[in-house]
């Protein structure tokens, strides 16, 4: 069974001053919403990318250039966009040597991302790059077994779960609670069998960290 709600992925954008004490922070940011996006296995790249255009507007514009990070979702892909005020000279590729001491941040996006572009902009430029995702459309989930069981389960826990037909605020909120309400009936169901609650917690932690480190 398939359950048919859809993940809300909503665009956002952030100005900033393009400083070197701004990367950490922009980083935290992408990750938090790449993890509200049920997307963790772009977390890494994203933020690779990220600091390295980041840091090309630092190096070849200057530090406290304003600055926007964007993100967005471009069909199945998550895209991320720098856009800067300077238009005058549009970033290439280079091929850097061992020694350079600048010209790799783009062929590390180059390497780390699926493609990559520089659009000239009325205000300046944007710089983008698009990391693929596996998803089947922009607005699913993670297509893998586990969750489809697991949503087929959660739908035996109330109407109100049943029916959320998308995960805005309040239908995550239902799903989260039908989720916890399954946890803790299993739990009683050890329980009333003799078993131990925790140990039952513990294995089955080991056994979701395994199936994460086999599909990593």
């Amino acid at each position: 069974m398939v359950i048919g709600h859809c993940m809300s992925r909503k665009a956002w954008d952030l100005p900033f001053l393009a400083e070197p004490s701004e990367v950490a922070a922009l980083r935290r940011i992408v990750r938090t919403h790449l993890t509200l996006w049920g997307l963790p296995d772009v977390i890494e790249v994203a933020q690779m990318c990220v600091t390295e255009l980041v840091a090309n507007v630092i190096t070849h514009i200057g530090p406290g250039t304003p600055t926007t990070l964007a993100m967005a979702m471009n069909g199945t892909y998550v895209r991320l966009e720098v856009h800067d005020p300077d238009g005058s000279a549009l970033p290439t590729l280079l091929s850097a040597t061992t020694t350079a001491e600048s010209g790799r941040g783009l062929a590390l996006v180059t390497a780390m991302a699926d493609r990559w572009g520089v659009i000239p902009t009325e205000k300046g430029k944007t710089t983008w790059c698009e990391i693929a995702t596996g998803l089947t459309r922009n607005d699913a989930h993670v297509d893998v077994p586990q969750v489809h069981r697991a949503e087929a389960l959660l739908t035996l826990y109330g109407p109100s779960v049943a029916g959320s037909s998308s995960l805005t605020r309040l239908g995550l909120a239902s799903w989260e609670e039908a989720a916890i309400t399954l946890i803790a009936d299993v739990l009683h169901w050890f329980r009333a069998h003799g078993q131990d609650p925790d140990t039952a917690l513990d294995r089955a932690q080991m056994h979701f960290e395994a199936e994460l480190h086999t599909a990593g």
